[in-house]
């Protein structure tokens, strides 16, 4: 997992300092939208201008320090811990969260691998499971059982054992797939 991006790609980003007032005009795509925030300090995390600004709730607050990845998003096309990453370097990019996967109602064959497989318990984790699951699947469409492994491990789960979320992952593949 990509804990931090380091790009400001966009030439047209707007800076303004006067006397201690700090003003910064991102934009970045947000599930296929384009998106633009102020940022009034430097140091917002992109989580919050995710859940606060944004009101993309999905993404959840976990551990606050990149180990727990219940924060996961995907950021052109990497699943990243937005409680690390700067909303500043999301200028210009594409971001991906839970609340982009379904499309028009019907949930995407994660979300409802997910469900299929009962993969899930109190759902803090959840939002991160699926976004890694994404991710995962985006580059490796038939993920070995080690890739899947090392995607699920990337989030913690406090409340059920791995393994039904190992079988979503599977599950995941297949309904991709177009397998039965």
């Amino acid at each position: 997992m990509r804990r931090m991006g380091s790009r400001f790609r966009g030439n047209d980003t707007v800076f303004k300092v006067t006397g201690l007032q700090f003003s910064m005009l991102i934009k970045f795509t947000l599930n296929g939208d384009p998106v633009e925030v102020t940022l009034k300090t430097a140091d917002r995390l992109l989580i919050d201008v995710l859940r606060e600004d944004l009101r993309m709730t999905g993404t959840k607050h976990g551990c606050g320090i990149g180990a727990c990845g219940t924060c996961t998003v995907i950021l052109d096309g990497e699943p990243i811990a937005s409680c690390l990453q700067l909303a500043a370097l999301a200028e210009g990019c594409e971001i991906k969260t839970i609340e982009g996967l379904a499309d028009a109602g019907r949930l995407h064959a994660v979300q409802q691998a997910f469900v299929n497989k009962a993969a899930f318990q109190c759902g803090i984790c959840t939002p991160g499971h699926v976004m890694a699951a994404c991710a995962l699947l985006d580059k490796h469409p038939q993920p070995t059982d080690q890739e899947i492994r090392a995607s699920a491990d990337s989030v913690y789960c406090r409340c059920t054992g791995y393994q039904r979320i190992l079988d979503a992952y599977r599950e995941a593949a297949r309904l991709a797939s177009g397998r039965s």
